[in-house]
């Protein structure tokens, strides 16, 4: 296992590459990397201007930029045609990679671009408030953070069931948040952003959290599925936008599950599939 500043590496077997989200770190994905690391060589990535990298953003941070910097990244490690895994804005990544031919297979949880007008200026609205408050008030919410009520109420926008978020880990996100230069340039990058194209000739499963009230788990599923509609599409209950302390056995197994075969096939709720759980409608 390898973890310095920006990055995570252990495992062994296909190489599989985690993206995280804006504002956030590859830290994220911690509740899932033992049963990923298990399978695969994972490597958790930093993106520029964010976590150890805060100080690093780009000229360009929209998606293309990013994915420019991650592909060049990886080829530089000379990974090749790995599977890639975001959320958020790493999901939204992961799809960018797999248009480019660069991916051999991508797992997006909660890509971003699948919104329709009202949603965006709620999204970004919502990412702003929060680095607002990271920004202005770090002592009190690191205190607030530690009890059970205050993660209950101030971490529901991004987790289905955030009373699960390690409260160490929390204030760390926190922190990180308030420090990421990066975060401004890439979240007026949003302003643009639409849908990445389908990519038909690469493996690719799309996941949302019924719980998701940043990037609607209600409606942007739908479109989703309109517009990739060869991809394997999830719709996992009790899950938020960050889903991965929410249910981590679930969100592990929508990875590591056998890659798609297009045409997917729908079922459990009309235009979508998803994973049988007693937790589905949750």
């Amino acid at each position: 296992m390898t973890s310095i500043p920006g990055e995570h590496a252990a495992g062994s077997g296909p190489d599989l590459v985690l993206l995280h989200g804006l504002g956030s770190r590859w830290q994220a994905f911690t509740p899932i990397l033992p049963a990923l690391e298990r399978e695969h060589r994972v490597l958790a990535l930093d993106l520029p201007g964010f976590g150890a990298r805060a100080d690093e953003p780009l000229a360009d941070m929209s998606l293309g930029g990013l994915a420019d910097w991650v592909s060049a990244e990886l080829s530089r490690r000379g990974i090749r045609a790995p599977h890639v895994v975001g959320f958020s804005m790493g999901g939204g990544i992961a799809l960018e990679l797999a248009r480019r031919g660069f991916a051999g297979r991508v797992t997006a949880f909660a890509p971003i671009g699948f919104w329709n007008e009202p949603e965006r200026r709620w999204g970004r609205g919502m990412l702003r408030l929060l680095r607002v408050a990271a920004e202005t008030f770090p002592g009190p919410l690191a205190r607030a953070l530690r009890t059970r009520p205050a993660r209950a109420a101030l971490l529901a926008v991004t987790n289905g069931r955030p009373t699960r978020v390690n409260p160490d880990d929390a204030i760390s996100d926190l922190h990180a948040l308030a420090a990421s230069r990066g975060f401004e340039p890439a979240r007026t990058a949003f302003r643009t952003q639409g849908m990445v194209p389908e990519a038909r000739r690469v493996p690719a499963t799309i996941v949302w959290g019924r719980r998701d009230v940043l990037l609607w788990g209600l409606t942007q599923p739908q479109r989703a599925r309109r517009a990739w509609p060869h991809a394997r599409h999830l719709l996992l209950g009790g899950c938020g936008h960050i889903p991965f302390s929410d249910a981590p056995d679930r969100t592990a197994a929508a990875i590591l599950a056998a890659p798609p075969s297009p045409p997917a096939r729908p079922f459990a709720s009309p235009g979508l599939s998803s994973t049988p759980t007693p937790e589905h409608t949750a």
